[in-house]
């Protein structure tokens, strides 16, 4: 029986159709072809997969045969089908947004959490834990302390047992953590208390973000913005409340390969900074992920289901 893989699926379906899609489109329109029969994956959620294999795909071949529209929601198109003018146009009538910012909604920073802990798992591979703020002394240290938000990387979920065995025997720990700071939006009025934030509260770990469901599309702010990214190393992720998949990393963070020690060390501070050390350990002592310490990751349906509670 044939097999074929995510990007396969998709190509199929874009080529037969030839007009911008979705990812969920792709995907429901590829099963009423029977695709999904074709798929050698066992996963329980492959719309998902779909749309994590087409948003990694396009962000690393910025060349490659499947492109994306400047839309919001994004929708994936052929590049050999090059966008004729009508189908832009048809695009814009269909979502009612000319790339531009999502509108201000009633939401807190924390409603937010579940949507990036989403695009954590799907894009960055990584397990996050939420810090409560209100658990920790913040006047030991000062207020710009805590990330909203940790997570770690384990190299060894990829990894074949023999290649987990031999990097224990040279005692080799591959981890990557992150630290996240969460905003509802960036604009130039909280620019610099955002970002500065985001440096003190992330630059401890190898990788820190700072994540908002709105950034200013203005030309002179974006510079700004990719200027004190790369000056401090901080990436920027922005989170599309509107259709999950189509959040995307604005500007990379820069990899610290050195973690800071005393940074962490004031963290503890905080229980639930402890206990996110004492999973961590545990996971790669046993070699095994405990899903269910982390924070919850919801499927497609039931992410958009919550933040459709938010976009009303």
């Amino acid at each position: 029986m044939e097999t074929i893989t995510f990007l396969d699926f998709a190509r199929r379906v874009l080529e037969e159709e030839k007009r911008p899609l979705t990812a969920d489109e792709i995907w429901e329109i590829g099963k009423t072809k029977d695709y999904d029969a074709l798929l050698g994956t066992q996963g329980k959620t492959p719309w998902a997969s779909l749309g994590a294999r087409l948003y990694v795909y396009v962000r690393d071949h910025k060349d490659g045969i499947i492109a994306q529209t400047d839309t919001r929601p994004k929708r994936f198109y052929l590049r050999s089908q090059k966008l004729t003018t009508i189908d832009v146009e048809r695009v814009n009538d269909d979502t009612g947004v000319k790339n531009e910012n999502v509108s201000k909604k009633s939401f807190l920073e924390k409603d937010l959490h579940p949507l990036l802990a989403y695009f954590a798992f799907y894009y960055l591979k990584t397990y996050c834990l939420t810090i409560n703020h209100s658990k920790s002394d913040k006047k030991e240290y000062g207020e710009w302390v805590h990330p909203d938000i940790v997570g770690c990387y384990f190299a060894f979920d990829e990894w074949s047992p023999e290649v987990i065995h031999f990097s224990d025997s040279i005692s080799n720990v591959a981890v990557k953590i992150f630290s996240f700071e969460l905003k509802r939006e960036l604009t130039f009025s909280n620019l610099r208390e955002s970002f500065f934030q985001a440096v003190s509260n992330s630059s401890w770990a190898n990788e820190g973000y700072l994540a908002a469901a709105t950034v200013a599309n203005d030309s002179d702010f974006r510079d700004e913005l990719k200027r004190l990214s790369t000056s401090f190393g901080i990436g920027v992720i922005l989170l599309n409340i509107e259709d999950p998949d189509s959040s995307e990393i604005l500007f990379p963070a820069k990899t610290r390969e050195n973690l800071d020690w005393d940074t962490i060390n004031k963290l503890t501070m905080n229980p639930d900074f402890k206990e996110f050390l004492k999973r961590v350990k545990n996971d790669l002592s046993n070699k095994e992920i405990r899903k269910e310490k982390y924070d919850k990751v919801f499927d497609r349906d039931t992410l958009s289901q919550i933040l459709a509670k938010m976009n009303k």
